[in-house]
């Protein structure tokens, strides 16, 4: 004759409660029942098992063999629901979550990285990545809730997103110092005629220089050199092997260096706006607004150096 088994939750907190208290009235105390449920409850486990779980003549009452089993049982299960429920209950209280970043800047991973540490301080619960939006469509992804927010320049209208306004930088000019068009007070499309042009490795349409500049200006660089890291295209740069265009942040130092210049592009200049793009479903979540809140404040330093 076969027995099933159903077991729930409340049978393996009452083995167990029965285990650590002794006896039948200091765990139903301590279950919040009364004696003579706990008592019921036990007596239709042993009845669906066909087994005694407790000792029952024993003083304090102990286990049998098969409530011991099930006593293990409780110990490894246990801890891991109150751990789900307590996971739970952060994700509802807003205490925990995912942010999954997309960075469709690539200068932006030098400012966001001080973002991320002082955030993950206050919301070590969160996980966090970042991933180089350049490498696939953001926007789509974060729709998709594959990412949580992406760092964009451009912004979109689309349904369930929202664009929230970061701060403004200009994109500036920087030259060697013994570079020739070090000596203007601003530089113009035509100026890039003829000269070897330092980038990110990134599409053109996604470079300021190109898309607020040169494309609408209908002139082209004599080269293009692509360069993974900031710190490489201002060596090269100081070098005289070429210009480059970078956030007016990226370069904070270099305005303090005598072997670079920086000049605004146009006699205008081009100022640009960075946004957090994240889904209107997250926005009053608390720890995407500290991101954001954070996000500006380093902005803030970036732009005082």
């Amino acid at each position: 004759m076969s027995f099933i088994v159903h077991l729930e939750f409340r049978h393996l907190r009452t083995v167990k409660a029965i285990h650590d208290c002794g006896g039948l009235a200091r765990a139903a105390d301590q279950l919040n029942i009364t004696q003579s449920a706990l008592s019921h409850q036990i007596k239709g486990l042993e009845e669906q098992a066909g087994v005694e779980l407790f000792l029952r003549r024993s003083k304090p009452m102990r286990l049998s063999a098969a409530g011991l089993r099930l006593l293990r049982l409780a110990e490894q299960v246990l801890p891991q629901v109150e751990a789900a429920q307590d996971e739970f209950s952060a994700l509802r209280d807003g205490r925990a979550g995912r942010m999954h970043i997309a960075i469709e800047c690539h200068a932006c991973f030098e400012w966001l990285f001080p973002v991320l540490e002082g955030f993950r301080k206050d919301w070590g619960d969160v996980d966090v990545d970042i991933r180089p939006g350049l490498a696939f469509d953001a926007l789509p992804a974060l729709a998709r809730e594959d990412v949580d927010l992406v760092v964009s320049s451009d912004p979109e209208d689309l349904p369930g997103i929202s664009f929230i306004e970061l701060f403004d930088y200009n994109a500036v000019f920087v030259a060697s110092a013994q570079h020739p068009l070090a000596e203007k007070d601003f530089i113009e499309a035509r100026d890039f005629r003829g000269q070897t042009l330092i980038t990110y490795p990134v599409e053109r349409a996604r470079l300021d220089v190109f898309s607020q500049l040169l494309i609408p200006a209908g002139v082209e660089p004599a080269a293009l050199r692509q360069v993974e890291l900031t710190a490489v295209i201002l060596l090269l740069v100081a070098s005289n092997r070429g210009v480059s265009v970078l956030p007016d942040w990226v370069v904070r130092e270099v305005k303090y260096s005598s072997d670079y210049v920086t000049r605004p592009l146009t006699e205008n200049g081009i100022t640009r706006r960075l946004y957090a793009a994240i889904r209107e479903t997250d926005r009053d979540k608390p720890y995407m607004q500290r991101l954001i809140e954070l996000a500006r404040i380093e902005a803030r330093k970036l732009q005082a150096a």
